[in-house]
């Protein structure tokens, strides 16, 4: 079990590529805006159909 020795795995540690904070902050706002986008784009389409079982009579 090589590689699980504490050595191997500092090396394998040491070869992540963190991110900088710049990165970190686009990646979080992109995220952000894409969420708010998902949630008005779904909350858009109940109310299209609860409008269009409205209009049918089957919905009150």
């Amino acid at each position: 079990m090589k590689w699980f020795s504490p050595q191997a795995i500092f090396k394998e540690i040491s070869k992540i590529r963190w991110p900088k904070k710049k990165d970190l902050a686009t990646n979080s706002v992109q995220v952000v805006i894409f969420t708010a986008f998902f949630a008005a784009f779904f909350y858009l389409c109940q109310f299209l159909v609860s409008v269009c079982l409205k209009l049918i009579g089957v919905m009150n």
